[in-house]
């Protein structure tokens, strides 16, 4: 299970169909989970916030992001999402591929605009807040495309389309950054290639061994570019990383817990136990049982 199937619940799935890559929908911290790991895709991605408050990070940058945020993550980026404090939020999260919105190479919309903004050459910003200038022609757009998808009426992904276009229009004319943010591309590069690791072998025994010589990195610049990168050991981000995987199977699976935790990752049952109570407070079968 990558990141995407555990954020939208449903495994083996992707969040959008090649006839219309658009999708969204609603979640919960903690109820559904305490935190969503660093991960990335290829898809754009928008997190509105309804209620509540979470914390929210982007290529390393944290955001504290309240009711009415709304937080533009584009292809590429790392990004994780986690409970703040004691609180509880909602948030929907809105995903497609900015492909349904480019057209010949040559059009002036692609070269100006689009193409720009995923090169980076062009920014926006990525938090938007109620109080700041054209938030609610911002929301306006989301909006609308939310209610379009209640009820899917005969032509609609033309409406939402359009509705996206509106706020790309706005997000363009009036919203580009003036001054570039600095980005350590190389620092994020890495992060990719340990996320994408991390996704593919994480049922499997990882050592520290085996991520370093996938990066080309002796044992000890490995761990001292996770920690200096991450704020945490690898080893503490792995087995968080798999906690939280197998937070998700408990209550979306019948598996014994025995097969969650080797599907996780987890060799050892007591292990696991032991782990997942000092992350959630209760044990898995609690756990369960509460959700």
């Amino acid at each position: 299970m990558n990141i995407l199937e555990y954020e939208n619940y449903q495994e083996k799935k992707s969040h959008v169909s090649e006839s219309f890559p658009y999708t969204t929908y609603l979640c919960s911290i903690p109820l559904d989970f305490t935190i969503v790991p660093a991960h990335w895709h290829e898809e754009m991605e928008i997190i509105y916030i309804k209620k509540g408050q979470a914390l929210v990070t982007v290529d390393f940058e944290q955001f504290q992001a309240c009711a009415g945020s709304i937080l533009f993550i584009l292809p590429g980026q790392i990004h994780s999402i986690e409970q703040f404090e004691n609180e509880s939020t909602e948030y929907e999260n809105i995903l497609f591929k900015t492909d349904m919105l480019l057209s010949r190479k040559t059009d002036i919309c692609n070269k100006s605009y689009f193409l720009p903004l995923l090169d980076g050459s062009l920014q926006i910003p990525t938090h938007f807040m109620p109080q700041m200038p054209h938030y609610a022609e911002i929301a306006s757009c989301i909006d609308g495309a939310d209610e379009i998808c209640k009820t899917t009426p005969d032509a609609y992904p033309l409406a939402i389309k359009g509705q996206l276009y509106l706020m790309f229009f706005t997000l363009f004319s009036k919203c580009t950054l003036k001054e570039m943010r600095h980005k350590d591309s190389k620092s994020l590069e890495k992060m990719k290639l340990i996320i994408t690791y991390i996704e593919k072998n994480y049922m499997e025994k990882i050592t520290i061994e085996d991520i370093a010589k996938e990066l080309g990195l002796s044992q000890s610049h490995f761990m001292k570019f996770f920690k200096n990168t991450m704020g945490t050991t690898f080893t503490n981000y792995l087995n968080d990383y798999r906690l939280t995987l197998s937070s998700r199977l408990l209550v979306s699976s019948d598996s014994s817990i025995l097969d969650i935790a080797a599907e996780a990752g987890f060799e050892n049952l007591s292990y696991f136990n032991r782990l997942f109570k000092k992350r959630f407070g209760v044990t898995p079968r609690e756990y369960r049982k509460a959700f």
